[in-house]
Formats: structure tokens, C-alpha cells, sequence
């Protein structure tokens, strides 16, 4: 999966389902590292303290360098697994199987009916992948980051023509005592072409100059 994008659920979320009288509670997290996966597995722990099982996958980093699942006493590959299959598996808004930074969690509550090897598979892949289809998600992107420092007299003027310039307009500091920056984001790759149409929206007014990079989040069309 490329490193420069990644999906990942906007916030926390939940979907229960009940089969053949055992409650499955799939709860999904954005996490971004092992201390805030732990953090939320032990909140789940604690709210549904008389639960027979809470089986975990998570997937972390931008190319998915880490993974992890649990059965937490279910049979072996009945639960974690299919549970990281759901989120590896799942197509976002963008068209492709790009999550990560998720944390997926299934607590279930045992009915009296066993469901063998092949029905625990299906309810906890298939609890997560309903909960991921009705979750609302972040498109996550490595941006280029420009400051265009514009001269104080004309400064006004030009912070508007920059932003209904099509650019993706970040913020604007007004501490420069030789005049605000306006903080442009662009893809990590089109840094030379986003300075050039600040030339050429500000007729050569504006200085720009690189100001690292960031990962910026951008709504997903809902599901």
C-alpha cells in the first residue's frame, strides 16, 4: 500500500449484531500506535467487564507496517484473523483497500449456541465488515507544505485571490513583522506546480518557500 495515503475511520463507532443468540458488538477506533490500541481495548475491557470474549486486529502506520490480531480464547484463527481479513479486505471511498491506523474490537456475549470454526468466522469478519461499511472515514495525505509570504500593503487582496485560486489554503500568519504567510498544502509531488500558480496568481508578489510536510485529513464521501 503506498506510504504517501492512507483511509482510516473518522472516529469511533459500533455496530452490533445477534446470531443464533450470541450478541457480537463490533467497535471500531482510529488509533495511531500500539499505546492507543491498548488504551482502547482496556476501555472496552472495563464498559463490557461480563463479556465472554474481546477479539482485536489492528493495522498501523501508512503502509501497514504493523499488524496485530487476538482470539482472546476463541479456537485458534476463528476471530483475530478473520477480523484483520475484514480490514485488509475492505474497499474504501477511494477505490481501493487502503485502511489503516484502525483498531477493530468484537465483544461478544456468548448465547448457549455454539457456532463452530466456520460460523465464528463469519460473524466476527462479518460484524467488522458491516461496521467498516457504515463508518464514516478520513482520507489521510502526505502533503507539501508552502508558505507564500505576500507584501503587507497588498496582503489582503491577495489572501483572497489565493484562496479561490483553487489551492488548498491551510491558514494564514499575520506574526511575520515582513508581512503574513499564507500556508498552502499540495501533494508531496507538485510542489513546483503549486509555487508556480502562486506566481502567477499574485503576478510574482508572493515569496514562497518550502515548510516541510503534513499529513492532512480529508472527509470521505459517506457510505
Amino acid at each position: 500500500m503506498p506510504a504517501d495515503r492512507y483511509v482510516s475511520p473518522a472516529g469511533p463507532s459500533r455496530y452490533e449484531a445477534e446470531i443464533r443468540r450470541s450478541r457480537f458488538i463490533a467497535c471500531l477506533f482510529p488509533v495511531t500506535d500500539d499505546e492507543q490500541a491498548r488504551a482502547r481495548l482496556g476501555e472496552l475491557r472495563r464498559e463490557f467487564h461480563d463479556a465472554r470474549h474481546h477479539c482485536s486486529a489492528q493495522l498501523l502506520g501508512p503502509g501497514r507496517g504493523s499488524a496485530h490480531s487476538s482470539d482472546d480464547g476463541e479456537p485458534a484463527g476463528t476471530a483475530g484473523v478473520p477480523i484483520m481479513q475484514a480490514l485488509t479486505s475492505h474497499v474504501t471511498a477511494t477505490g481501493r483497500a487502503d485502511l489503516s491506523n484502525v483498531l477493530a474490537v468484537v465483544v461478544r456475549y456468548f448465547g448457549g449456541v455454539k457456532l463452530g470454526a466456520g460460523g465464528l468466522t463469519r460473524a466476527y469478519g462479518g460484524t467488522v465488515a458491516q461496521a467498516l461499511h457504515l463508518a464514516p472515514m478520513l482520507l489521510h495525505e502526505r502533503c507539501a507544505l508552502l508558505d507564500a509570504h505576500l507584501p503587507p500593503a497588498d496582503a489582503g487582496r491577495l489572501e483572497a485571490v489565493l484562496r479561490a485560486g483553487g489551492l488548498d489554503v491551510m491558514g494564514t500568519s499575520w506574526d511575520d513583522p515582513a508581512g503574513p504567510a499564507v500556508r498552502i498544502a499540495c501533494p508531496a509531488d507538485a510542489a513546483d506546480r503549486a509555487a508556480g500558480t502562486i506566481a502567477a496568481l499574485t503576478s510574482g508578489a508572493a515569496r514562497t518557500e518550502p515548510a516541510g510536510t503534513r499529513w492532512v485529513p480529508r472527509p470521505l464521501p459517506s457510505p
